[in-house]
């Protein structure tokens, strides 16, 4: 092998490099840009349903029961995400089901008294 094919090959091995280099950079700010996407859509849902971003907010399970519960938009260690949903365990009824926040302003006085005495876990 003489030295200008020697270059040529070290010329496109060098190219090969710097694209796989370009194509991971742009997996990475993909992934990003997805991840930052569904946090923002989850607080936007949540904000939309309640009014507020997140902290301690009122759900109501599929059953009816209200309580008071910690809500992260992107943090969740003892319910799974879905949307503005979460299957979380329901502390009144003592199930699982699918939990959604509730704006106070839409809930009698007496509604939020009762939510605001059964809080679930407090972990996120």
């Amino acid at each position: 092998m003489n030295a200008r094919t020697a270059t040529m090959n070290e010329s496109a091995s060098d190219e090969d490099r710097n694209a796989a280099r370009r194509q991971r950079a742009s997996r990475r700010r993909r992934r990003a840009v997805f991840f930052l996407g569904g946090i923002v859509f989850e607080a936007t849902a949540v904000w939309l349903r309640t009014g507020r971003l997140g902290g301690n907010l009122i759900v109501r399970c599929r059953q009816g029961h209200l309580f008071t519960t910690t809500w992260i938009p992107a943090i969740s260690v003892k319910a799974v995400r879905l949307g503005w949903w979460r299957l979380q365990r329901c502390p009144v009824g003592k199930h699982w089901s699918l939990v959604t926040p509730m704006r106070e302003s839409d809930l009698t006085e007496e509604e939020r008294r009762t939510a605001s005495e059964v809080r679930d876990v407090r972990i996120p």
